[in-house]
């Protein structure tokens, strides 16, 4: 699970006694329709993530059921709702097995369909087998949930950037108290605005601009955003296809729930990225008061290089910050030493051929300071593809200094599908640091002066074997930034917000900031 990055690198949290919690709250297993079983996809949620909520189909109560050209996915969808229903008080007892109080939280989840609405994940707070609260409505799923789980419960509405009418939001019945904050990110796509990097893909169609957070934003609605894998094969945290982080105070449960009733939420893609922003009392997601004079306080840890921080304020572009050119690291720390993140990546290989990577790596001359798995599963979202997870689970842990790794990775299906594997090492090392490790039986010594220069990738055979990737490794100014913002004047119903990008193309955002009564 990933461990809270130290004080000193989060300063402005630490002030607020907040941290970041990561997890995955829409995915999909077996439960219902799917693949791979449950016990299966919470023993790979608690390899990355700090809390799960594994979530099954439940209800669409307006399926298309009488188009013949889609009696196949009435079919499994009608199969799907009957196998949950039938299975949700069992699957408690092994939901219970896998919670940990004290480093990994499980929530119960599922899901309602809607043309009219759009799809809703509703996630309850404690895990207490009460029966599934099903509604065909928005408004009629917050009365049943008000009344059954009293406060206990909330529904987002997730891939909200299909068409109204295709499952994608409804505006129109967004409803703030019944959701926090809506599934801006998955491996459907992002729908941050109508032209992102991530369109959607899926057969179900593109992204509409009046299904985007930046619509939601121009009329006025206030919401927090998270990203999800929406997994369809029992990987919920899987690397790239979507995750969340949540802030609150240390403490778990009770925490990781105010946090996401708060806003106080940010959509990633697949790095562990802490971005806060601030001003004054208020966070992200928060509701602060109109000033003549407000500064906005940002404090972002990545997983790599940094290549932009942008600030959107009313939906457009306000300020782009770029920490190469104005470098802003937290903490320099030791300026005779480097703190940096070495990432490792394994894969490739021929097409349709898997390899079971095994090793461990060492610093000689340095620390490892926090190893964080980028494990991922197979690219799937519908359960008429793919199928299940057949390779072992993937194993990262530490002995000391050293850390070993066990992780199946399959070759690329394309040139543009990635199926690596991996994980990133934060460390400290000195400028005569060397890089020890061992690759499924092949050595390799790596000085850490080397992969400053640039990033060094290897075969394990000649052309069309398994590969390696040592990423290049960021200075301090590249993976932290910690800095203010000048916005001037804040007005009543303004919004700002953060959206980080790495040179890799990962991302993060935060919920926005509003500006106004509290009380609205």
């Amino acid at each position: 699970m990933p461990a809270s990055l130290p004080e000193r690198l989060t300063p402005m949290a630490a002030e607020r006694g907040v941290r970041a919690y990561y997890g995955d709250i829409h995915n999909h297993c077996a439960l219902s329709y799917g693949h791979g079983s449950l016990d299966g996809a919470l023993g790979r949620a608690a390899l990355q993530l700090d809390f799960v909520s594994i979530t099954g189909h439940a209800h669409w109560p307006d399926m298309p059921v009488d188009e013949p050209s889609v009696a196949h996915i009435v079919d499994f969808h009608e199969k799907g709702f009957a196998k949950l229903r039938a299975g949700w008080h069992d699957h408690f007892g092994t939901l219970a097995a896998h919670d940990d109080e004290d480093g990994f939280w499980v929530f119960p989840g599922y899901e309602i369909h809607s043309c009219a609405d759009g799809d809703y994940t509703i996630v309850y707070a404690d895990l207490d087998p009460d029966p599934i609260v099903l509604a065909d409505t928005p408004a009629e799923l917050k009365a049943r949930l008000g009344e059954a789980k009293n406060g206990r419960a909330l529904a987002f509405p997730h891939h909200i950037g299909y068409r109204q009418g295709a499952r994608g939001i409804n505006w129109d019945t967004f409803d703030p108290d019944l959701s926090p904050f809506v599934e801006m990110f998955s491996m459907h796509g992002c729908a941050e605005a109508s032209e992102t990097p991530r369109g959607y893909l899926h057969s179900m169609g593109p992204v509409d601009g009046r299904s985007t957070m930046a619509e939601g934003l121009r009329r006025g609605m206030r919401f927090g955003v998270v990203g999800n894998t929406d997994h369809h094969s029992g990987f919920p945290g899987s690397y790239g296809h979507g995750r969340m982080a949540v802030y609150g105070e240390p403490g778990g449960r009770d925490a990781i729930w105010a946090g996401l009733k708060h806003r106080h939420t940010n959509a990633l893609t697949g790095d562990n990225t802490h971005l806060l922003i601030a001003t004054g009392d208020a966070i992200q997601g928060d509701v602060a008061a109109p000033s003549k004079s407000t500064v906005l306080a940002v404090e972002a840890v990545a997983g790599g290089f940094i290549d932009t921080v942008d600030i959107v304020r009313n939906g457009r572009l306000f300020d782009r910050i770029s920490p190469d050119l104005a470098p802003a690291p937290i903490d320099r720390g030791d300026m005779d030493t480097i703190e940096t993140i070495l990432y490792l990546e394994l894969g490739w290989g021929a097409r349709r051929t898997a390899h079971h990577w095994t090793g461990r790596i060492a610093i000689e001359n340095g620390s490892i300071e926090q190893a964080t798995p980028r494990f991922r599963g197979p690219e799937v979202v519908s359960p008429l593809e793919g199928g299940d997870n057949a390779h072992p689970l993937p194993q990262l842990w530490r002995d000391g200094d050293v850390v070993g790794f066990a992780v199946t990775a399959d070759a690329n299906p394309n040139n543009v599908t990635s199926a690596t594997q991996g994980f990133a090492l934060r460390i400290k090392a000195s400028p005569d640091a060397m890089i020890r490790a061992e690759l499924s039986g092949m050595r390799i010594d790596v000085p850490v002066t080397r992969l400053v220069e640039g990033a060094l990738s290897g075969n394990l055979g000649p052309i069309d074997t398994p590969a390696f990737r040592f990423h290049m490794l960021p200075q301090a100014h590249q993976w932290q930034w910690a800095g203010t913002i000048d916005l001037g004047e804040t007005g009543a119903g303004e919004s700002v917000y953060a959206r980080l990008t790495q040179r890799d193309g990962q991302m993060a955002w935060t919920s926005p900031i509003f500006f106004g009564d509290a009380m609205n």
